[in-house]
Parts: structure tokens; C-alpha cells; sequence
């Protein structure tokens, strides 16, 4: 059980972060308050869980404007994707070894 609890990564720990990952794992692109509804937090707390990923280069984002009005809008990843396919993998056997 030792070695599986290695094999999670640190980053994935974070409920937010989880469920940002989880969220953009099944979508391609996915706006910041559409991220904010589906997880239920504030923009500050969201903001800084995506600053995060996206220094350590596991979600990428993308400014645009609809007509006057700014949209940010963000993407998984292959690195991210990898390691989060990873670290997903390993709750399953800890799940089933359990």
C-alpha cells in the first residue's frame, strides 16, 4: 500500500485542483466561470488554484474577447493530462486494494 500512495501526486491533492483537472480531462476548452459554477467557489480561490497549474504547466489558457467583454478560457495539457491519468490510476488501486 506504501508504494501506491507514492505513486499520487502532490499537486492533485487540493479538492479544487482535483476537480479542475476532472473537469478539463472531459472537455476541451472550459471558461473561468464556467469552472467557477461547476466547482462552486469564489473567483479569488479558483483563480489562484489555476495560477498554480498553470506554472507548473499542466493546463494551458487563452484570453479572447467576445465583443467588448474578456473571456479566459482553459485547456489540459499533455503533460498534465499524463500525470493526471497517472495519479487517477493510482487512487484505483488504492480503492481496490483496500
Amino acid at each position: 500500500m506504501k508504494g501506491i500512495i507514492s505513486q499520487l501526486n502532490k499537486t492533485f491533492e487540493s479538492r479544487i485542483k482535483l476537480g479542475i483537472m476532472s473537469v478539463l480531462m472531459v472537455n476541451d476548452w472550459v471558461d473561468f466561470n464556467t469552472l467557477k459554477q461547476l466547482l462552486e467557489i469564489t473567483d479569488g480561490n479558483l483563480a489562484s488554484h489555476l495560477k498554480v497549474l498553470e506554472e507548473k504547466e499542466l493546463i494551458t489558457m487563452k484570453k479572447q474577447f467576445i465583443g467588448r467583454k474578456p473571456k479566459t478560457s482553459y485547456k489540459v495539457s499533455e503533460t498534465g493530462r499524463g500525470l493526471f491519468a497517472k495519479h487517477v490510476e493510482a487512487l484505483e488501486k488504492l480503492i481496490k486494494s483496500a
